[in-house]
């Protein structure tokens, strides 16, 4: 690879589409995680029941709603 091309904006464009891709992966992740063990307590059949389906609905909004409020705090940190 051309050491010259390492710096151009289409590479760090890439670059930085991948790590957005990448943390957006490990949010969802990380959410999946924490609102199934929080709110499947047995093995699901074909569908969930409503309890379950409101809860995963209300534990993903909050999981999202603190995630933008902290990444927001973070931004306005000197």
């Amino acid at each position: 690879m051309d050491p010259s091309k390492l710096n151009s904006p289409e590479l760090q464009q890439f670059l930085s589409q991948e790590k957005e891709r990448a943390m957006a992966n490990e949010v969802i992740a990380k959410l999946t995680s924490i609102c199934w063990d929080k709110c499947i307590t047995s093995t699901p059949g074909s569908k969930f029941s409503s309890s379950e389906t409101a809860c995963l609905t209300n534990c993903a909004q909050r999981y999202m709603d603190i995630t933008m409020m902290i990444m927001k705090r973070f931004q306005n940190m000197p």
